[in-house]
């Protein structure tokens, strides 16, 4: 299992077909106390890059997106009651959802975490 990166800070980790999907550590210090998430269907398609996810923060209203393609096949209902649980661990305890990847050859267009780490320092969000 690896974790890659996308430029819009959310992560994926690739266990067989199988993506579990939420946002980076650096996104939640960004976001500050998250409140609310609003997270997507069992069942439900997504494309690369289209939107699956609202967090809303006491900062502001944020869409996450698919890092990569496939159907919903989980979703993390602790998030629903606490969703604070990103703040204390947003790469761990704290993913969204999982999906059956559909689409292994997008997974090129995400970032290993030093790749991530410095795209994070130059400042290329």
């Amino acid at each position: 299992m690896s974790i890659k990166y996308s430029k819009d800070h959310e992560w994926l980790v690739v266990d067989g077909n199988i993506g579990t999907v939420g946002i980076s550590n650096h996104a939640q210090e960004e976001l500050g106390d998250i409140v609310f998430v609003e997270l997507p269907q069992v069942g439900d398609i997504v494309g690369q890059g289209d939107e699956i996810c609202v967090i809303e923060s006491v900062k502001a209203a944020s869409e996450v997106l698919a890092p990569c393609s496939g159907r919903v096949i989980e979703i993390n209902e602790v998030l629903d009651s606490n969703p604070q649980v990103i703040n204390q661990s947003a790469e761990e305890e704290g993913w969204f959802y999982r999906l059956e990847i559909s689409d292994f050859a997008s997974l090129s267009e995400l970032m290993d975490s030093e790749a991530y780490e410095t795209f994070i320092l130059r400042g290329e969000e």
